[in-house]
């Protein structure tokens, strides 16, 4: 599946969490599987805990956030200054 497939996944409800991205119309927004994700959560954990969620979802979260940065540039810290 590629990106723009994966990407169908993602959706939008202004009556489910005011409008941020979910997946596929579910309660479950792009943005708690990523916190999930940088938390340490396997995939394997995220879909034994949401028993609807498909491989290809976590994906296309991935592909979302993505998506979102690509225009994003982070400056690194530089060691020894603050």
């Amino acid at each position: 599946m590629n990106e723009t497939e994966l990407l169908t996944r993602i959706t939008s409800n202004p009556q489910i969490y005011g409008g941020k991205p979910i997946i596929r119309g579910h309660r479950l927004a792009v943005e708690h599987v990523i916190g999930m994700l940088a938390a340490g959560s396997t995939e394997e954990e995220l879909l034994a805990g949401y028993d609807w969620l498909e491989p290809e979802d976590i994906r296309a979260c991935l592909a979302y956030a993505r998506r979102c940065l690509a225009g994003e540039r982070v400056e690194p810290a530089i060691a020894g200054t603050n």
